[in-house]
């Protein structure tokens, strides 16, 4: 489903047309509204200007994000495979544990 939001953004009114629903488009109009803004304090930008620090502001974020993300990722395989390992060793250490039992 289509929703049409209009947001504010730079002083700006603009219409988003988005799958996403209202709320998440607002929370990324405001993303992009206050990188504006503090890209253009100083005030001696253009708006296309600030508008281009702005986004690689926003993209420097999503890389940073996106690299958190596959350090996690990692992180959580590696432990997946040493949990593997320990129900291996687990399960042989439960079948010495048995021969020993039945030894008696």
């Amino acid at each position: 489903m289509r929703n049409k939001v209009t947001v504010s953004i730079g002083g700006k009114e603009y219409t988003m047309v988005a799958s996403e629903d209202e709320g998440y488009v607002r929370k990324c109009a405001a993303l992009v509204d206050r990188q504006l803004g503090e890209v253009s304090s100083g005030g001696k930008l253009s708006q296309a200007d600030a508008a281009v620090l702005a986004a690689m502001n926003i993209a420097d974020l999503l890389m940073k994000e996106q690299e958190a993300a596959e350090n996690l990722r990692r992180q959580v395989k590696e432990n997946l495979e040493e949990a593997n390992a320990l129900k291996l060793e687990l399960s042989e250490a439960k079948r010495e544990i048995f021969k020993l039992g039945t030894r008696k």
